[in-house]
């Protein structure tokens, strides 16, 4: 256990081991981090040791193909294969719970919530359910982009300074090396399943504008949006989209954040998140307005 976090495994309905970090009183309220497409649940250990320090549960997991996680057998990496992860991740809370999800975690937990999952918030970090396809095609070839791996880590942190130029260039150490696997031939390649990029991006998209219905009807659960001002995968037309079908819309603008919102402003995006978990999850802090600019 490491800054009160216990390392445990939770195993999907299809055997898949998905490996997490949990913490708190497992009474208190949760929040379930979702990391995004590519990255690990390490993208969220600052805002887990913050929730950690103001009493929440957190439950923070790596998806199936990605981390410590098992990559599929079969390649089974649908949205709806994912959601079922997020059943059987919650599937012994006793506490009311919210989602916090960014990108590809965002779109997990729309369809999870159409699948029935009942969370009493949902924060969605840089996603909507008409995204630019400008920014969904960058992060694409980024992800497709290597496929023979690397020498070293400098050349990885090369390759990442060269996605986010407007970031620092991430330091070629152990932090980046929790997202590389050293293969046989000594090279090192990302840590996840190329198989998660088999399916065309238009048919993820279309699922989650399907699921996205759900969110209509859900009168009773609180929405948040998270959006990097910088970012090119969240346009002010998808966001007024998302507004015209969820009009409780709750919206975070953060100033200096790109796609990555959590790792750029780590700050802001802790205290937007903490303040709206605070009000879902019943500690009597005033309400968030409907539109904040960090």
């Amino acid at each position: 256990m490491t800054n009160g976090l216990q390392h445990m495994v939770f195993v999907a309905q299809d055997g898949v081991k998905l490996v997490a970090d949990r913490g708190g009183d497992p009474a208190a309220p949760a929040v379930i981090f979702l990391h995004g497409g590519g990255q690990t649940r390490h993208s969220w250990s600052r805002a887990v040791e913050r929730l950690l320090a103001e009493g929440f549960q957190v439950i923070n997991f790596d998806a199936r193909g990605h981390g410590e996680s098992d990559w599929s057998p079969t390649g089974a990496y649908a949205l709806s294969d994912r959601a079922a992860d997020l059943a059987a991740v919650t599937a012994d809370l006793n506490a009311p719970f919210i989602l916090v999800g960014a990108s590809l975690g965002g779109a997990t937990s729309i369809v999870a919530i159409a699948q029935g999952l009942k969370p009493a918030g949902l924060v969605l970090v840089d996603i909507v359910p008409e995204p630019d396809a400008r920014g969904i095609d960058r992060i694409i070839s980024f992800m497709r982009g290597h496929p023979d791996g690397f020498a070293s880590v400098d050349e990885a942190a090369d390759a990442v300074a060269a996605y986010n130029p407007e970031r620092a260039r991430p330091a070629a150490g152990r932090g980046l090396m929790k997202n590389l696997r050293e293969g046989n031939d000594g090279r090192l390649r990302w840590h996840w399943d190329p198989r998660i990029l088999e399916t065309q991006s238009e048919f993820h998209q279309s699922v989650v504008r399907e699921a996205a219905h759900s969110l209509e009807s859900s009168s009773d659960l609180s929405v948040l949006l998270v959006r990097g001002l910088s970012s090119d995968v969240v346009s002010d037309a998808g966001v007024e989209a998302f507004r015209r079908q969820v009009p409780r819309l709750q919206l975070l603008d953060v100033a200096g954040a790109g796609h990555m919102v959590a790792g750029d402003r780590n700050d802001a995006f802790n205290d937007g998140v903490i303040a709206f978990a605070r009000r879902v999850l019943g500690q009597g802090k005033p309400a968030m307005p409907s539109k904040i600019t960090a």
